[in-house]
C-alpha cells in the first residue's frame, strides 16, 4: 500500500535541522508517515501523521513531494513499501503527544544525518531531500515570513 510521509525541518541562517521520531517496532530513526485516510487529501494525511507521531504542526511544501522506497518491519519480517514524503516546515513542537510515550524525536543538522542514519533507504530519502534544499530554503523563508510572530 502506497502511504504518505513528511521530511520535518526548520531552517535558520541557511541552515538547514531535520526531525527524526523512532520507529514503534525497530527503534530506528525515520520520518513520520501511515496511511491515508478514506476521502482524505495528502495534506491533510500527512499533518496528522505529523502531530500523531511526532507532536509538530506544520507548513507543507506540497510543491515538492519526493516518492521512494522504504524498509517496513511487518511482524517480524521486513518488506518495502512506498512512500511519498513531503518537506515540511515544522512551526510548532508540543511537550505531549498521541504518541509521545511510544516515540522519541531528536533535531540532526542536514550535514549531520550521516552519522545519525545507516540505512540505505532513509540515506538515499535524504540525498534527494539535499538535492532540492536550494527551493526548499527559498520556499521556507517565504513561509516564515508570511508566519505570524
Amino acid at each position: 500500500m502506497h502511504k504518505i510521509g513528511v521530511i520535518p525541518f526548520d531552517i535558520k541562517h541557511n541552515n538547514i535541522a531535520l526531525m527524526f521520531v523512532t520507529s514503534k517496532r525497530r527503534g530506528r530513526w525515520i520520518f513520520p508517515k501511515g496511511n491515508l485516510k478514506e476521502q482524505e487529501s495528502h495534506k491533510k494525511g500527512c499533518k496528522r501523521e505529523a502531530f500523531e507521531e511526532a507532536g509538530i504542526y506544520c507548513e507543507i511544501l506540497k510543491n515538492y513531494p519526493i516518492t521512494t522506497a522504504v524498509t517496513k518491519s511487518d511482524g517480524g519480517s521486513l518488506k518495502q513499501v512506498v512512500v511519498t514524503y513531503y518537506p515540511m516546515l515544522v512551526t510548532q513542537q508540543i511537550d505531549h503527544w498521541p504518541e509521545g510515550k511510544i516515540r522519541q524525536r531528536h533535531w540532526a543538522l542536514l550535514k549531520d544525518v550521516p552519522r545519525l542514519i545507516d540505512e540505505e533507504d532513509l540515506l538515499n530519502l535524504i540525498h534527494q531531500f539535499q538535492a532540492i534544499t536550494p527551493w526548499i530554503v527559498k520556499t521556507a523563508n517565504y513561509k516564515k515570513g508570511q508566519l505570524p510572530e
